[in-house]
């Protein structure tokens, strides 16, 4: 098991900013890529950016110039930085490891966190 805890969720207003952290722990080795993904009231869960310990990343074009992922091997961490945000951000907000490349379908990742609320207020 790989568990993964997310933080740094919260209520901001529309344009502000917000960064999201997500510590992995236990057997981290069996993760290659980390991705975030966010599901809104009544909507399917959605994938937002990803990230390769390697460097690698993909973003949604929804997020693109506005979201940056980073990571921190040595914490075994990666961070949503996110810009200038819009109420139609408002999610759950959700950290997720898989084996292998970045894939944008939720079901490919094996492990989940437990999702950290963001409420952008207009």
């Amino acid at each position: 098991q790989v568990p993964l805890v997310e933080s740094g969720g919260g209520l901001v207003q529309a344009g502000d900013s917000l960064r999201l952290s997500c510590a992995a722990s236990g057997r981290t080795l069996s993760i290659d890529t980390m991705g975030w993904f966010r599901q809104a009231p009544g909507k399917v869960r959605e994938f937002v950016v990803g990230i390769t310990w390697s460097g690698g990343w993909y973003y949604a074009d929804s997020v693109k110039g506005r979201f940056t992922i980073s990571k921190d091997n040595t914490k075994n961490t990666v961070y949503l930085q996110m810009n200038s945000l819009k109420p139609e951000a408002t999610a759950v907000y959700y950290c997720a490891g898989r084996r292998g490349g970045i894939y944008t379908t939720p079901n490919e990742y094996n492990y989940w966190g437990q999702g950290t609320q963001v409420t952008v207020s207009s």
